[in-house]
């Protein structure tokens, strides 16, 4: 039993096996005898005592102690080295671990890159084979391993110590070695599996390697930027500045980029920025509200310190943005304009990256996320003008059945050129890597692989590597550390991403694209959905119908046009309610200042007359001019009102930042009553701009029944004039036929100027009427100012 348990490579002693065998055999006997005495156990029991058997199978395979190999240096040695592995070993069982050593041992050389993946996914299985220990004085001894309690140990050896043979990887175990009380006999409680790579001389045949080193960040800026005229940008969050600070990702990035043969792939957007934030910016709190950013000396001494790093070496921009191709051909290509939005921000690479890296990119390399492509992406991935497609050897799978791995480059049809990246190696730093133990597994697996690679074939080839697009810091380091190892070692040479793409093909290697249906279901999970493109083209259309009534256009369509760029972002998966935010506030900004643009409205109106004047105010919050609308007054009643002479009338508006102004249409009425005007601006391309203003105009006719009631007046005071004449009249004539002659000199002594009741009669009717006259309504009165902003008044007169 014991015997079954020790590691292989374990020779316990011939007493200790005698005793352990002696021992089992007496603590067997009564145990035996009990079990003849047991019932026969159920299919439950039987079940129940399998999953125990395979949790404590679990449990056993691990080992009780474990072990972090936290350096191994050199990665790659050769004959002449002193290799020295250290790290820690951790006792997690519940019993002091007793007479313990840590040890090394160099298993069979691994000839297969599968063979390589097994070994690191058993890495910590006590019961694999590992090939026995080097011994002697190149162990780590320990009296006592405490429960719980981390000790250090360090090993050093000299490489001709180990006893390796022809070059080629070879499996390296650290083992901790001793007893409990429960097991007093020396056994294997814990180890660690990794690989040590073994080139000591130069290759026959070099590998050319590209190796991708991303800067890329997530969205950061909005599309809001202040009313001065740098118009001062506002960010979502001040992340940008953590990662850029000394010691932050992008920071690193840079570093540790700088003394790297690398491909540096860039996204634009990233460059802009930080180079907004060297000259001022702001940051947009939780409350709405926005304060002053403080980091531009941090953004300057990053850019200086990235324009040196890539000096002379190959930068491949991608798209402003780096968006989503896969998830703009999966979901976006049925939505007008969605590639219009790709080419935008494509055309804009060169301008963006030359003027701020001082370096002209290469722009013909489209990058889906995670390499993973079908015919759709390729469609979409070449559409904006890119002809070679960066994929990944597990989404374009070999099935030709080569015994190698073929060069990256392979031609897919259509002129476009698939630069296949090795999966293997692009995937072998994704993970936590904060423990050194884990990025020290990282790197030897990463190196372990390239080498395995190398040896399959006397052919020489090219080989990428495309890393996740976002590295962590940690991250980053171990890449860097396996880089500079691989570039100093004997059997790869550095390569261009341009110089890998033109490389001859391999005829064995596969070039069919795979189908939709091959596109990974996690992928297409975290794709931007339909909605999204579809909120992006609404937004494009609303800046469409705004832009063309600016003065200065471009202080509007650059920050929102790239800020719909950011919305189609590949950073974004994962991350799909931030996305639906981000979208959302770009749509509302833009709402918000084509609102400031509008109709002042207005209340009923009196018109007071057959003709008058109508002012309608349009006022422009904006702080540049608005021309090129077209205002619109129309009657909903033209046969009681006319609106110039006809039921509409247009008349074009250009209006100042920051001011109003009041148009004037002439109007006629035909009828009394409310005629229902509606105010509408207009592009000059005919499109409806802003809300309508519906108002009522009530139309009374006092002047015709002012005219008429002098008139009748006029009548009356006539009529009585004659009656008063013919009644005197009659007096007199009856006076001279009773009274005589005498009777004229008695008339004649009354006044001297009598007075005349019809006259008198005549000229109070005048008077009544001329304090009784209103206004006319053809006297010209001159135009008043211009109107108030504010709505107008219930019943408010209008200029006449």
């Amino acid at each position: 039993m014991a015997e079954a348990a020790d590691f292989p490579g374990t020779s316990p002693s011939p007493a200790r096996r005698w005793l352990r065998r002696t021992g089992a055999l007496l603590a067997g006997a009564p145990l035996l005898a009990g079990l003849l005495q047991l019932p026969a156990a159920t299919p439950a029991d039987a079940a129940g005592q399998g999953s125990v058997q395979t949790a404590t199978q679990a449990a056993a395979r691990s080992g009780s102690v474990s072990v972090s190999v936290d350096t191994l240096t050199p990665s790659a040695p050769t004959d002449s080295d002193t290799l020295t592995v250290s790290g820690t070993v951790t006792n997690n069982g519940k019993q002091n671990v007793t007479d313990a050593h840590v040890g090394l041992r160099v298993g069979p050389r691994l000839t297969t890159r599968s063979g390589i993946d097994d070994i690191a996914r058993d890495g910590d299985d006590v019961q694999g084979a590992a090939g026995p220990e080097i011994g002697g004085k190149y162990v780590t001894k320990f009296s006592r391993l405490t429960p719980g309690v981390a000790q250090p140990f360090s090993i050093s050896v000299p490489v001709d110590e180990l006893d390796l043979g022809q070059d080629g990887v070879y499996q390296l175990a650290v083992s901790l070695s001793g007893e409990t009380s429960a097991q007093p006999w020396n056994q294997v409680l814990g180890v660690q599996r990794t690989f040590l790579p073994y080139q000591p001389d130069e290759a026959d045949t070099r590998t050319k390697t590209t190796y991708l080193w991303p800067l890329i960040s997530s969205v950061h800026m909005t599309a809001e930027t202040g009313s001065n005229e740098q118009q001062t940008p506002v960010f979502r969050n001040d992340d940008l500045a953590e990662e850029i600070a000394p010691g932050g990702r992008l920071d690193q990035m840079v570093q540790l980029g700088e003394d790297l043969n690398i491909t540096w792939v860039v996204d634009p957007d990233l460059l802009a920025s930080v180079d907004a934030m060297t000259r001022g910016y702001r940051i947009r709190g939780e409350n709405g509200t926005t304060t002053p950013g403080t980091h531009q000396a941090i953004a300057k001494r990053w850019l200086a310190e990235l324009q040196q790093a890539v000096a002379g070496k190959e930068i491949v921009a991608l798209p402003f943005a780096d968006p989503d191709l896969a998830s703009l051909a999966h979901n976006g290509t049925n939505v007008t304009g969605s590639l219009s939005q790709l080419k935008s921000a494509t055309d804009v690479i060169v301008n963006t990256v030359a003027t701020i890296l001082h370096v002209t990119p290469v722009t013909d390399f489209a990058w889906p996320v995670n390499g993973a492509i079908d015919p759709s992406i390729v469609k979409v991935a070449t559409s904006a003008g890119a002809d070679k497609v960066i994929a990944r050897s597990d989404s374009l799978r070999e099935t030709g059945g080569l015994p190698y791995t073929p060069s990256a480059a392979r031609p897919i049809g259509g002129g476009t050129t698939a630069v296949v990246a090795d999966a293997r190696m692009s995937t072998a730093f994704q993970g936590d890597l904060t423990r050194a133990s884990s990025a020290t597994l990282a790197v030897q697996r990463f190196l372990a692989q390239s080498l395995t690679l190398d040896l399959q074939t006397d052919k020489q080839r090219s080989v990428v590597v495309a890393p996740q697009r976002m590295p962590t810091a940690s991250q980053a380091q171990a890449m860097a550390q396996a880089l500079t190892a691989l570039q100093q070692g004997t059997w790869s040479e550095s390569q261009d991403l341009t110089a890998a793409a033109r490389a001859k093909p391999d005829p064995g290697a596969t070039t069919k694209v795979p189908p939709a249906s091959a596109y990974p279901s996690s992928l297409r999970k975290q794709s931007l959905p339909r909605r999204a493109f579809g909120q992006i083209a609404r937004t494009q259309d609303k800046l469409d119908n705004f832009k063309v009534i600016l003065s200065n256009e471009s202080r509007v369509v650059t920050p929102f046009g790239r800020a719909m760029n950011r919305e189609m972002s590949t950073s974004w998966r994962g991350h799909g309610s931030e996305a639906s935010s981000f979208r959302s506030g770009v749509e509302s900004y833009l709402d918000d200042l084509a609102s400031q643009v509008r109709l002042i409205p207005k209340s009923e109106t009196k018109l007071s007359g057959r003709s008058a004047t109508i002012p309608v105010t349009v006022q422009n919050n904006l702080v540049q001019g608005v021309e090129h609308l077209v205002l619109r007054l129309s009657s909903k009643n033209p046969t009681r009102l006319k609106i110039g002479d006809a039921a509409y009338e247009e008349q074009r508006v250009a209006v100042n930042g920051g001011h109003s102004q009041s148009v004037k249409f002439t109007t006629s009425a035909n009828a009394n009553g409310r005629a229902t005007v509606v105010a509408q601006l207009y592009t000059q391309d005919g499109r409806a701009y802003g809300k309508p203003v519906t108002f009522d105009v009530r139309v009374t006719e006092i002047t015709v029944t002012v005219m008429l009631v002098i008139g009748g007046g006029v009548l009356l005071l006539a009529l009585a004039g004659f009656r008063m004449y013919t009644q005197r009249k009659r007096a007199a004539a009856r006076e001279a036929e009773g009274d005589g002659p005498g009777s004229a000199g008695t008339a004649a002594e009354g006044p001297e100027n009598p007075e005349d009741p019809a006259e008198r009669l005549r000229e109070e009717s005048a008077a009544d009427a001329r304090a009784d006259d209103p206004e006319q309504p053809s006297d010209p009165t001159p135009n008043t100012a211009v109107e108030s902003a504010d709505p107008s008044g219930t019943g408010e007169r209008v200029d006449r």
